[in-house]
């Protein structure tokens, strides 16, 4: 189980504001800090997948729970 050192809810926030909170909390975290991001945004599959490329935070998990995002972000 990954320990997770900050957790940020977006449910019920569209594009693109899962995508910008998550960086603002991203921004403020040490390398190699975890975060969790629940959302609702379909669109923001695609956005987290395309912004932990551009980044270089690693992307530890992408899972769909009936409409419900859950990602896990390694700071990099």
């Amino acid at each position: 189980m990954t320990d997770i050192n900050v957790f940020l809810d977006a449910m019920g926030l569209e594009c693109p504001l899962p995508l910008l909170k998550a960086k603002q909390a991203l921004n403020r975290m040490a390398s190699g800090e975890v975060l969790e991001v629940l959302a609702t945004d379909v669109g923001s599959v695609r956005d987290f997948e395309v912004f932990a490329k551009q980044s270089g935070n690693t992307l530890l998990l992408s899972e769909d729970n009936d409409g419900t995002y859950r990602y896990l972000f390694e700071k990099k």
